[in-house]
């Protein structure tokens, strides 16, 4: 399963905001927004209470991903993933997702650079059974050589479909690839195919020993419960369950500062129409200074938000020069973060010209900052859009489970949207210096044909992810 996002807290600050903007809510809408606990095992739990509907989201994330894996293993964290719905004992294969069905409810798992979890959908009075489905399969996991390798074509498969046949993830892989020198952020979640194609049993169940236990894990509970509900129901599934590891914390291969840019240029004749893409390293939520990614959260809302952004107004409106120009941050990494910025030129335009002119607009920025009008619709743009998270339950449960697992806390995600109206143009100005330094960045040109410069036909919106899921 794969999703897009833009940024750690941007998507969910109207967890905590919503009264705030929208008036105060009436007495009988007085709740608290996020509680947790954590059982006598160590495993963290968060209840989101929203009563609007008699439903349950149920999510179980694990602190591991594809940044975690053994060298040579790329690729085990997301096929570990798909085998964890093919059976225990007590569910034989089949049973899981069945069950999910006949109660009327819907179920996924996802995979990322820091993570890995689980979620279900489901009415309520069912979320006991869900819990455990869910206990079970952490530690009870059966896996045969008949399941495990037709499950493995499953994943190379979907690696061709996903990757492979898609120019501009083709792209994205590869800018991954060269931004990261040594830290594992430069390998694809999905993994590289010549080592997925090598992935065995063994290393399934190695890796799922090694990281699958209630003391890394985090249970994300959104929708029609209380706190005292879910803790009875946790404790009865989840607290039963002891830990079969000591979990220490990740350690992985620092990346050293960056001294020299990088490009790469693909040639894909399948591409619609070029494209030009730059990733700058930076700082994520985790191991920022104070009110840092705030800034570089505001930073890319004003520079390439919309269409009243500096990127888009300068090379689509005036200069008509893209047809599409964008920028976005990512600073939902344990370890770093991201800065990107993106272009494609009109029919019979040239790449070179685009890419000079969004030169052009971040020199410009990293020289005067952004502008005060700039800086208060950033502001209101980003708060006026997290609002809407609110109304979805996956969304909520999702946006903690990504917190917690990726080095911030639930208080973080709360505190959000008062650190963003309290970032200044002096701040946004220092972190774009800082972070769009050349030296910091990968440049990646994708081309439709061999030798071509210029585009031609319909452009196509690419599929940009700096930190695909699975």
């Amino acid at each position: 399963m794969r999703f897009k996002r833009r940024g750690l807290l941007a998507a969910f600050a109207g967890l905590c905001l919503f009264a705030t903007v929208a008036g105060p809510l009436p007495a009988s809408a007085q709740q608290p927004l996020a509680e947790t606990f954590t059982l006598n095992n160590g495993m963290q739990v968060v209840v989101i209470p929203d009563h609007r509907a008699p439903v349950v989201t149920h999510m179980v994330w694990y602190r591991v991903g594809s940044a975690d894996e053994p060298q040579g293993k790329a690729g085990i964290a997301h096929f570990l993933e798909h085998l964890m719905f093919k059976g225990t004992n007590k569910y034989p294969p089949g049973a899981f997702n069945r069950i999910i069905r006949e109660n009327g409810g819907e179920d996924n798992a996802f995979t990322s650079k820091d993570y890995t979890a689980y979620f279900q959908r489901i009415a309520k009075d069912r979320l006991g059974l869900v819990m455990d489905l869910e206990a079970d399969r952490m530690q009870n996991l059966v896996l045969k050589d008949e399941n495990v390798l037709p499950e493995l074509k499953v994943v190379e498969e979907e690696r061709r479909e996903r990757t492979d046949n898609d120019p501009s993830s083709l792209l994205g892989e590869q800018l991954d690839a060269i931004l990261y020198l040594a830290h594992p952020y430069r390998k694809p979640v999905i993994g590289w195919m010549s080592e997925v194609n090598k992935l065995t049993r063994e290393d399934a169940i190695t890796f799922y020993k090694a990281h699958y236990t209630p003391a890394n894990a985090i249970l994300v509970v959104a929708g029609d419960v209380t706190k005292d509900e879910v803790q009875k129901l946790a404790e009865e599934h989840y607290g039963k369950l002891a830990n079969t590891f000591d979990v220490t914390s990740r350690v992985r291969t620092d990346e050293p500062e960056p001294i020299a840019p990088r490009r790469v240029t693909l040639t894909d004749a399948r591409a619609a129409s070029p494209l030009v893409q730059r990733q700058y390293l930076s700082v994520s939520y985790a191991t920022a200074a104070k009110g840092e990614a705030e800034a570089l959260d505001v930073l890319a809302e004003a520079m390439g938000g919309g269409a009243t952004s500096r990127l888009y107004k300068k090379l689509v409106v005036e200069k008509r020069i893209a047809s599409y120009a964008a920028a976005w941050y990512s600073g939902d990494g344990l370890d770093s973060g991201t800065f990107g910025v993106y272009g494609s030129p009109v029919p019979g335009g040239k790449v070179d010209v685009v890419e000079a002119e969004i030169d052009a607009v971040l020199d410009d920025i990293k020289a005067n900052g952004i502008t005060d009008e700039e800086l208060k619709r950033a502001k209101t743009k980003l708060i006026a859009n997290t609002i809407y998270a609110r109304d979805n339950q996956g969304n909520m449960a999702r946006s903690f489970g990504t917190a917690l697992t990726t080095g911030t806390t639930v208080q973080d995600v709360l505190d959000w949207p008062s650190r963003i109206e309290a970032v200044t143009l002096d701040q946004v100005k220092a972190a774009a210096a800082k972070t769009l330094d050349i030296k910091r960045s990968a440049t990646g040109v994708l081309l439709p044909a061999a030798g071509a410069a210029a585009g031609g036909g319909a452009p196509a919106t690419p599929s940009i992810s700096n930190s695909p899921e699975q």
